[in-house]
């Protein structure tokens, strides 16, 4: 389940829909046994009762994991107006990508995801993107800077 970027956004649909456990893309993890505020702390004990339960290494722990690299990029937009550059991606993808725009503009790919936000607080758009390598999740960063850019 996804929600806008905030804690308060993953609380509030963290009890809608009954989550076990939450987070952010920060590393934020809120289990609601514990309360619904992002506890570091609790990230660690979860951890660490998974390594206990495992019976082996915290490396082979991971080894068994899927193993995905995110990279993120930010662009500064001055006085270009970020929402409509946005809605020229969401134009661009919508017919041939699975698109959500909840918080920003997400894009789903086969094995990868791209997502493109806007700040509320100063004129840049975060693009964030995740794939099963470093050099495709990079490789997706650069293309869709390159998108934007061309917006201006």
């Amino acid at each position: 389940v996804r929600t806008p970027v905030g804690e308060i956004n993953v609380a509030k649909k963290m009890k809608e829909v009954g989550a076990v456990i939450g987070g952010e893309g920060s590393g934020g993890v809120i289990l609601p046994e514990a309360h619904y505020g992002r506890d570091a702390m609790v990230g660690i004990g979860l951890i660490l009762q998974m390594l206990s339960e495992f019976n082996g290494t915290l490396s082979e722990l991971k080894a068994g994991l899927p193993q995905y690299f995110i990279t993120k990029s930010k662009i500064e937009l001055g006085s270009t107006d970020a929402d409509s550059i946005l809605g020229q991606v969401v134009e661009k993808y919508i017919n041939t990508e699975k698109v959500n725009t909840d918080d920003g503009v997400k894009i789903d790919f086969a094995d990868s995801w791209v997502n493109l936000r806007k700040s509320n607080t100063e004129p840049i758009v975060r693009i964030i993107a995740e794939a099963k390598s470093k050099n495709e999740a990079g490789g997706l960063v650069k293309r869709f800077e390159s998108e934007v850019i061309r917006s201006f």
